[in-house]
């Protein structure tokens, strides 16, 4: 499978695991919950996608990779304890807590979430003295003389033997306690991961015309060579960084990241390339709707590749504004919700001072979303969107409170609040306003330049595998796309339709 199924089968064995019945037992019971086991390629992104469940399941995540552990850390440390058996005293061996799972009962304490993941990496790789006692916990959840608490579901995760020497395959015992599954590495999948998180589109770009390219692993005679999903987000990172500074990104840089010699050659020849078309197409230009005859007509004129490369240079011109708008529209979400608390509080309150009642009220709101936000930081349950939903929210709140307690402006004290709060909705309208019109202008410049051909589709299908392209449409919409989507969906049914009744013709012949 890949990395979404992956994601979806994980998500749904959390769920089923953490469901309870009428009674608050678990459905499956505990000691019944495998813990699941992937596997697949390293770099491909299995850390990431258990981490996505953890943020948006709200649930508490411990994380440890293995191949850190020894015996002792997963374990304990043993200790003699004098104890009584039928009147005699003897010295008994225990252990101190797990490392591990002491980890967990720290969480727990300082998120107050109960359930969890348990997430154990490189699983197939501890080392020699310490396998037996991860089959012992795979098979029954217990590290030394403790078990894992309930309610929390054990994930791991390792690579095939061919990418590590160190592997050890596990018993049959042991596999058939296991929910086992392969993940093999799409880039078509990937994609959508990489919109969210904001990868260089030279490294979207050159993937879309070089699919192929997105995961190589090879043995040559000078050693391993290889690029991974991990290396391209981190090359990306480094791009955007050194084009920041000035910084040339050059193959020195690229091949710190990509190690596959000519995957490496072909990208930095196409970075410039990429280069070379943003001079020439001045996206933003498009965007804003300004013509210019020469850069259209060279569009007109380009190959395949060049024509991809613009869409995507159109689509990395609208994405931060399509992620600006959702995540700011998430921040007025939460702002809200303690507004609407605080004025129903203060409708029952009987204090004369009103300044001073709301900015208490504002203030034990703030705290409260602080303290939403500190427990989920506690459980590991808190992606970095969500954290940067918090601190802009929290923000604005402290920015209301200014205004009510500073006693300046006209009107009460709540209207000079609900005056600010309509500032910040009315900037917020006029950005949305702002993406789709450059969203609109995108569409009528690929309608003039290469009409309703594969690029329009490719163009609307990149929107689609983009999340925050798809809440933005599903929030404000755009009628250039709902129009386009409806009129090549019937044209794709048309064609098809056309292709079943030729069938029927020659199987008649």
């Amino acid at each position: 499978m890949n990395i979404r199924e992956a994601k979806e089968e994980l998500r749904r064995s959390v769920e089923i695991y953490l469901e309870k019945n009428e009674f608050g037992e678990y459905a499956v019971p505990y000691g019944k919950q495998r813990p699941v086991f992937m596997i697949g390629a390293p770099g491909i992104g299995k850390t990431a996608i258990v981490e996505q469940i953890a943020w948006e399941l709200d649930v508490a995540l411990v994380s440890y990779s293995m191949t850190h552990h020894t015996r002792q850390s997963a374990l304990g440390l043993p200790f003699i304890q004098e104890k009584e058996f039928d009147g005699k005293t003897y010295s008994v061996s225990e252990y101190t807590m797990s490392e591990i799972l002491s980890s967990v009962y720290v969480v727990m304490e300082e998120s107050g979430k109960r359930e969890g993941i348990l997430f154990l990496d490189e699983i197939n790789c501890v080392s020699e003295t310490l396998a037996p006692a991860m089959l012992l916990f795979l098979q029954y959840k217990v590290f030394g003389n403790r078990r894992l608490p309930e309610g929390w579901v054990i994930i791991t995760a390792g690579n095939p033997a061919r990418y590590n020497r160190a592997v050890r395959e596990f018993d049959l015992a042991t596999l058939d306690r296991l929910k086992c599954f392969s993940i093999e590495e799409d880039f078509s999948v990937w994609k959508s991961y990489a919109y969210r998180n904001g990868i260089h589109g030279a490294v979207m770009n050159f993937l879309e015309i070089n699919p192929e390219w997105f995961y190589s692993i090879r043995t040559t005679v000078d050693g391993t060579e290889y690029v991974t999903a991990r290396g391209w987000e981190d090359l990306s990172r480094a791009m955007t960084a050194y084009e920041k500074k000035g910084f040339p990104v050059d193959g020195r840089l690229i091949g710190q990241y990509v190690t596959h010699r000519e995957i490496a050659g072909k990208f930095g020849i196409y970075y410039d390339l990429f280069r070379k078309y943003k001079t020439v197409y001045r996206v933003e230009d498009i965007l804003q709707g300004r013509r210019e005859e020469e850069p259209e007509q060279r569009a007109m004129e380009a190959g395949f590749d060049e024509r991809v490369s613009l869409l995507g240079m159109l689509l990395e011109g609208l994405n931060p504004a399509f992620a600006r708008d959702v995540h700011q529209e998430a921040v007025l979400e939460r702002v809200v919700r303690v507004l609407r608390q605080v004025k129903g509080q203060a409708k029952g309150a009987a204090e004369k001072d009103e300044a001073a009642l709301l900015c208490r009220l504002l203030e034990a709101g703030r705290g409260e979303l602080q303290a939403e936000q500190d427990r989920r930081e506690a459980a590991n349950s808190l992606g970095p969107g969500q954290r940067r939903e918090y601190r802009d929210a929290l923000g604005l709140l402290e920015q209301y409170m200014r205004e009510c307690c500073g006693g300046e402006g006209n009107g009460t004290p709540f209207q000079r609040i609900k005056k600010a709060f309509d500032k910040s909705v009315k900037e917020h309208r006029r950005q949305t306003g702002e993406t789709r019109r450059f969203l609109e202008n995108a569409f009528v410049f690929l309608e003039r330049i290469w009409g309703r051909g594969q690029e329009l589709v490719l163009f609307m299908t990149e929107l689609t595998a983009n999340e925050k392209s798809m809440r933005f449409l599903e929030l404000w919409g755009c009628d250039a796309y709902f129009r386009l989507n409806q009129e090549l969906l019937i044209y794709d049914v048309r064609s098809r339709l056309r292709r079943e009744i030729a069938d029927l013709d020659m199987t008649a012949d």
